[in-house]
């Protein structure tokens, strides 16, 4: 009995633990034992995302094992593009382009933010960070934040990192990136 107790406990303060260390995103706690898909669903401040993820089909994708890192853009990001271009976007006609503009925001690895940050410096400042949308991002630092730019030259800044997933790692960023157009 006092041995399951004692196990119980040691699980209650792990979980406790893992909670605590992640942050709150969209005022829902990211839970590490959820994938990506699970904890984005949860966040107020990414239906826009999530209803792309749907539409484009990459649901089944980013709720398998990974491990991925993901550039999360909020609601806000995606009402700054030019008007009309989310709706035209979640069509099924443009799935294919789509579909590339969610991957230009998915690395295949885990990586937090402190790893981003030293490869950064160890590259003179920028560091070339390849999405398996085929983009590369251009990582650099500025005031101690992340931030990245795209191919054509819009910068979103990582303005929540190190969102720990069961099957990698969230960086909530500010802007929609896009490829070379």
């Amino acid at each position: 009995m006092l041995k399951s107790t004692i196990a119980a406990l040691t699980l209650s303060v792990a979980a406790s633990t893992a909670f605590a260390e992640n942050p709150m995103v969209g005022g829902a706690p990211m839970l590490v034992e959820r994938n990506i898909v699970e904890n984005a669903v949860n966040s107020a401040d990414h239906t826009t995302l999530v209803a792309a993820v749907q539409a484009a089909g990459l649901v089944e994708t980013l709720q398998s094992e990974g491990p991925f890192t993901v550039f999360a853009p909020v609601n806000d990001a995606f009402a700054a593009l030019p008007e009309g271009t989310v709706e035209s976007l979640l069509l099924p006609e443009n799935v294919d382009q789509l579909t590339t503009i969610l991957t230009c925001h998915v690395v295949g690895a885990s990586v937090m933010s402190d790893a981003i940050a030293g490869m950064i410096m160890d590259a003179d400042g920028t560091y070339p960070v390849e999405t398996l949308g085929g983009c590369v991002l251009q990582a650099t630092m500025t005031d101690d934040m992340i931030q990245l730019t795209d191919e054509n030259g819009t910068v979103a800044t990582v303005t929540i990192a190190d969102v720990v997933q069961s099957n990698g790692v969230i960086h909530v960023i500010d802007a929609v990136l896009t490829p070379a157009m």
